[in-house]
């Protein structure tokens, strides 16, 4: 018979086993639980498609919020009845509450009953959308998203004696907004827009948006649908192929604030991480001036070189207005077409028929030398207590001009003066305001030229009435 000891021993074992089956049912019960409503979770998404690649994109980046408005189209093919679309975001900038469908054909037959966020599936959403026939539809996706940012680049090539010039734009498009982007065209907004947040922000937090971030959103959306609505450069969304674009260029106006719509032609893919330099355009055989400026007062005893051109249609330009950028400038100096650097500079933004000065910096071949000859004071007046209270100051000025270039130049210069003033000269000068007069002159190759002026300047009491 089995001592106490070996009694207890075996009750212990008898309760543990029950023990273990107990939880074993349940844990197996649980799983089960869980397994099917992954189950029906799975089976609830059998008939989710999703999207097939883009067949067009189109970009229009506003540099001042970061925000970039992305339309894009896609074939799909329907069945008669419900279907369900599925989009995704992960790993990009793309603002999910943004994002919108539309049938491009077959509009009236095709309706989008509601979207929804699956749960346990991570940035995608759903569309449950009707068709009342069986086939295939062009759809347009478009959305909001930041990351995506661009420069405009310019290259003037002027020829050696510097009358004509080959001018060439380009647009680098900077994408770090976790999307690849094929074969897409580039629309640019100049100009600022002012908006309560930046969509980066919206973004990149995931949590609730209150009632300013629907504001916000709002306001994004009616900004697209304006350009939708307005925009000459939309009008041709295509049937057989997504959105067919007018040839020529064109800048657009629009209410909500004080921007342009610059669209860069042809197309081009924009990877994620990448930059891509797209060209905008060229125009050979553009007039041009080589100009120089000679003010002691802004750029001391420097001589600085400009290119004056007009963006115009007898210019060989005027297709488009010019965004800002960054201009590089060449001259040829020699029959094997070797080009010497000549200057860079930043130009802002050129409307049509607008007239352009392109400094380039100071140019050591061309020199100005002004010398004060003589200066005297005269006609002194003095007050009861023995103060001066008037006087006048004459002053003459001689200037030595040269040019050691092989060209010709035309050279500017121009002088200040303050109170009440008179110039007497031989040389012609015209008077840029009340303060200011230039001296035009042009300089044959290697040239040298001299002449002079005489300022007198009267003070206080000797001053005109």
């Amino acid at each position: 018979m089995p001592n106490p000891k070996e009694r207890a021993e075996s009750y212990g074992a008898v309760a543990i086993s029950s023990f273990l089956r107990h939880w074993t049912f349940v844990i197996r019960h649980f799983a089960a639980i869980i397994f099917l409503g992954f189950v029906a979770a799975a089976i609830a998404r059998i008939n989710v498609v999703t999207l097939p690649d883009r067949d067009t994109v189109q970009l229009t980046i506003y540099n001042s919020v970061d925000l970039t408005l992305v339309r894009e189209t896609r074939h799909l093919t329907f069945r008669k009845g419900l279907n369900k679309l599925e989009f995704s975001w992960a790993n990009t900038l793309i603002d999910p509450t943004s994002v919108e469908f539309k049938p491009h054909t077959h509009a009236d037959e095709v309706e989008v009953l509601d979207v929804s966020f699956p749960p346990r599936v991570a940035n995608t959403l759903e569309w449950r959308i009707n068709s009342e026939f069986t086939g295939d539809v062009i759809v347009e996706i478009q959305y909001f998203t930041s990351g995506i940012s661009w420069s405009a680049d310019y290259v003037a090539e002027a020829a050696r004696d510097e009358k004509l010039m080959n001018f060439a734009g380009s647009v680098r498009v900077n994408n770090r907004s976790g999307e690849d982007y094929e074969n897409a065209q580039v629309r640019l907004v100049v100009g600022v827009i002012r908006l309560v947040e930046e969509i980066a922000e919206l973004a990149r937090r995931g949590e609730e948006k209150d009632k300013a971030m629907t504001d916000l959103l709002k306001r994004k959306s009616e900004l697209g649908k304006q350009i939708y609505s307005r925009s000459r450069l939309d009008r041709a969304a295509g049937v057989a192929g997504g959105m067919a674009m007018e040839e020529a260029r064109k800048i657009v106006k629009e209410g909500v604030s004080e921007y342009f719509l610059f669209t860069v032609e042809g197309r081009d893919t924009i990877q994620n991480g990448w930059s891509k330099r797209m060209p905008s355009f060229r125009a050979d055989a553009v007039p041009v001036t080589s100009y120089y400026k000679f003010e002691k007062e802004r750029w001391d005893e420097n001589v600085m070189r400009y290119y004056r051109f007009t963006n115009s249609t007898p210019s060989q330009l005027g297709n488009e207005p010019l965004p800002d950028g960054a201009v590089k400038a060449f001259r040829l100096v020699s029959e094997d077409h070797l080009y010497s650097f000549v200057g860079s500079t930043s130009v802002k933004y050129i409307p049509l028929n607008e007239f352009v000065e392109l400094e380039l910096g100071p140019d050591r071949e061309v020199m100005v030398k002004p010398s004060l000859t003589e200066w005297q004071k005269t006609d002194i007046q003095f007050d009861q207590r023995g103060d001066v209270k008037g006087w006048t100051v004459k002053e003459t000025w001689r200037f030595e001009v040269q040019n050691s270039k092989d060209i010709p130049v035309m050279l500017d210069i121009r002088r200040n003066f303050s109170g009440d003033w008179s110039l007497t000269t031989a040389a012609t000068y015209e008077k840029v305001d009340a303060a200011k007069v230039k001296f035009v002159i042009p300089l044959a190759a290697r040239e040298k030229q001299t002449f002079s002026y005489e300022a007198v300047t009267r003070h206080g009491t000797s001053a005109t009435k």
